[in-house]
């Protein structure tokens, strides 16, 4: 995601290439000649885009244009003011699109992301983490266009050259900076993180990723256990969820379920899971499922085992709230009614339908 965001950042810079062009030039030869290059300079700058990544740079186009209307009226009027607040009207557009884009449903360079990075796709917790970048953004634009507006007024030309552009390559150069760093900081949390293993839909393990990443949205297939304990009369033992669970708090559900450690088996991730869980031990268990299931934060291979060995059990974890027998006929006449998980009522269709 950090990664996506620069990646923006590098999309937009070019868009400011004509105005930085015309403020070297017309230090040097005046402003007729900055307005040229920074002409040809811009018509450069869409060929080259339309050529190397086919496509129209629209915001390219539009800062040229913005550049050659004021520069103009500016030489008309014989008055350079005009052509002084140009940079603080383009970039006040570029605060409107960042207002709209993080702090609105609209957001613009969400949609201009997915338009340049095609293979760009965000879940929730990505798209919170670049409404965060934005709002810095947003505010650090602000303040500079506030001063571009305060040096064409207040200042001399040099002090506005620099405010205008020399200041504001240093603002994109101190967000690349804090990118860089965010991100830094995010590979580190990720690496100390609980490592799943990545799996295609026959279960063959294909990469890992971290716990976090595996339940933010994205969506990527992981493996876990489910075990089905039963009694001597047939009845099955479930498990009630902690009300402090992310997922399904304070519901029933199958008597163990947990993800599978990268680099682990089944049958040792099952013998895991079950003693955490509700202290089973030494028991065996016969894989009869096997499914992929799919909620809004995760997308799960799901193999399910059944035991009848339930002796053992006894609760000391606090990861288990409350477990008891139910027979079938109690499950059946509740299922729907918001007491179990949509999970094992899927489970309890599959085993009994």
């Amino acid at each position: 995601m950090e990664n996506q965001r620069i990646q923006l950042l590098k999309k937009l810079l070019p868009g400011f290439i004509p105005l930085f062009v015309f403020i070297a030039v017309d230090e040097l030869w005046g402003t007729k000649v900055g307005l040229v290059a920074a002409l040809a300079i811009g018509v450069v700058e869409l060929l080259w885009i339309g050529i190397k990544e086919k496509r129209f740079d629209r915001f390219v186009l539009f800062d040229t244009l913005l550049l050659l209307a004021l520069g103009g009226v500016s030489i008309l009027l014989d008055n350079d003011l005009f052509f002084k607040l140009k940079p603080a009207l383009v970039e006040l557009i570029l605060c409107v699109i960042l207002a709209l884009s993080a702090f609105s449903k609209v957001n613009i360079v969400a949609l201009m992301s997915k338009r340049y990075l095609k293979d760009m796709t965000l879940s929730d917790e990505q798209m919170s983490r670049m409404r965060a970048s934005l709002k810095l953004m947003f505010y650090m634009f602000v303040g500079h266009t506030l001063l571009v507006f305060y040096a064409a007024f207040y200042l001399s030309n040099e002090a506005w050259a620099f405010i205008s552009g020399g200041l504001f390559y240093i603002l994109f150069g101190l967000l690349f900076v804090i990118e860089y760093f965010k991100q830094k900081k995010s590979q580190q949390v990720l690496a100390e993180e609980e490592q799943l293993p990545l799996v295609n839909e026959q279960g063959q393990v294909i990469g890992k990723a971290p716990r976090s990443v595996c339940h933010s949205g994205q969506k990527l297939l992981h493996p876990v256990v489910h075990l089905h304990v039963f009694n001597q009369k047939g009845a099955i033992y479930l498990q009630k969820r902690p009300l402090n669970k992310l997922v399904q708090p304070g519901k029933w559900d199958a008597a163990v379920g947990g993800h599978i450690a990268f680099g682990e088996d089944l049958q040792t991730a099952l013998q895991r899971e079950a003693w955490e869980e509700i202290g089973l031990k030494g028991f065996s268990a016969k894989l009869v499922k096997q499914y992929i299931w799919e909620s809004e934060i995760e997308h799960e291979l799901v193999y399910v085992f059944v035991s009848h060995d339930y002796q053992s059990i006894h609760l000391h974890s606090e990861e288990v709230e409350e477990g008891k027998f139910w027979t079938k006929k109690q499950i059946a006449r509740t299922l729907g009614q918001g007491v179990f998980t949509p999970n094992f009522e899927h489970e309890f269709k599959l085993l009994f339908s």
